[in-house]
């Protein structure tokens, strides 16, 4: 929401737009701190219970950040907010897997992401607008209120599920020493920081570069929303099938196409495009990144799960501030996108290291399986 309202927001308490800009890099490190010690805290009572709980407090966060006689105040109330973030996305994502086949489970992470990608779709473009016309500080009212509304959902529509039995802080940290899991985390840092380096500072480009009114930013959004949820959909879908294959092409075109946005970004029609790519690549990536998450921590999802909720916010956080620099140092609004660019070009890398190292370990097991019953038949031979 707050990407919409930077302008407004920097406006009100008088700052600049790259320091309005860390409202957006200071939600993002809080998800990243608050998605392990609200998972490890959530691991005493039920998952249902621990949810109801991370939607209070994202509802307080907002109402702080409403009523914020200071800029300080509203950072502390996004914070506040963000702390709520990660816990919910990666216990979400632990329940939807849970309660689905197998073969579905990339298929079910995809379904409750499509509630974020809707309100992208809705509630981001309908929060610029009410910023715009009447005030910032309704919009985080409204989102307030409809936390309320999400909170009486989770009470009488997520099944009851009983506290997580054998659950050991050592045992959940032992996972991040799979090389795996932290390729996937890293991944999702990069690739996800590609998409936000060119968003987080879309109002600007688009209003100084493009041309367009405030206005029309709204329905930009709504592209770069109905982008999300094509991509989120499309991703879940073919993740459970060619998970790796998705990755490959879907950080490659993002890495491209962000690359193109520098020049797109100048043209009216061409960035109205080129933002909808963005959205729609992005999100191919979420179900993949956050299945392969759970499936490298199988022993110990939820904080795994979690943290790479925190993955995704820490590339927001990465990206914004980069962003933020390369707009202070005078290279333009534009210059945001190369820094996307070459964070999801980075992410490919990766993601072509991590199918290499796990072929080689599928050979290896392979080789060790095969040679296994030759050296018995020797033995006995001898």
């Amino acid at each position: 929401m707050i990407i919409g309202l930077l302008p407004q927001v920097a406006a009100s308490f008088q700052v600049s737009i790259p320091t309005a800009g860390i409202l957006v890099t200071g939600y993002a490190l809080g998800v990243v701190a608050g998605a392990p010690l609200m998972t490890v805290l959530g691991t005493r009572i039920s998952r249902k219970k621990m949810l109801m709980l991370l939607m209070g407090l994202f509802i307080a966060g907002n109402v702080i950040s409403a009523t914020a006689p200071a800029f300080g105040v509203m950072l502390a109330g996004r914070i506040v907010a963000s702390l709520a973030h990660g816990a919910f996305f990666g216990i979400g994502s632990v329940v939807a897997a849970d309660v689905v086949a197998p073969q579905r489970k990339a298929g079910a992470i995809a379904m409750m992401f499509t509630g974020l990608t809707l309100a992208k779709v809705i509630g981001v473009p309908l929060s610029t607008l009410v910023g715009q016309d009447i005030g910032w500080r309704l919009t985080f009212l409204i989102v307030a209120a409809l936390g309320i509304v999400g909170l009486l959902g989770i009470t009488r529509l997520v099944p009851e599920q009983p506290k997580p039995q054998g659950v050991r802080l050592r045992h959940e940290l032992g996972e991040f020493r799979n090389v795996q899991v932290l390729l996937a985390m890293a991944m999702t840092v990069l690739g996800f920081g590609g998409v936000f380096a060119a968003i987080t500072y879309i109002s600007p480009m688009m209003t100084s570069v493009a041309g367009f009114s405030e206005t029309t930013v709204t329905w930009l959004l709504v592209l770069f929303g109905l982008g999300m949820v094509s991509g989120n959909l499309v991703g879940g879908k073919l993740a459970d099938r060619a998970l790796m294959p998705l990755l490959y092409v879907s950080l490659g075109g993002l890495a491209l196409v962000l690359a193109l946005f520098t020049v797109t970004a100048h043209h009216r029609i061409a960035s109205a495009v080129t933002i909808f790519l963005i959205g729609g690549l992005g999100f191919a990536t979420v179900p993949p990144l956050q299945k392969r998450v759970l499936d490298q921590a199988a022993g110990a999802p939820t904080l795994a799960s979690a943290v790479n909720i925190g993955a995704f916010n820490l590339g927001n956080a990465l990206s914004a501030w980069l962003g933020g620099m390369v707009i202070a140092a005078g290279l333009g609004y534009t210059a945001p996108n190369w820094v996307g660019a070459v964070l999801a070009a980075s992410a490919l890398v990766l993601a072509v290291i991590s199918s290499r190292l796990e072929r080689r370990s599928v050979s290896s097991g392979r080789i060790v399986a095969s040679s296994s019953p030759g050296t018995a038949a020797v033995s006995a031979h001898r």
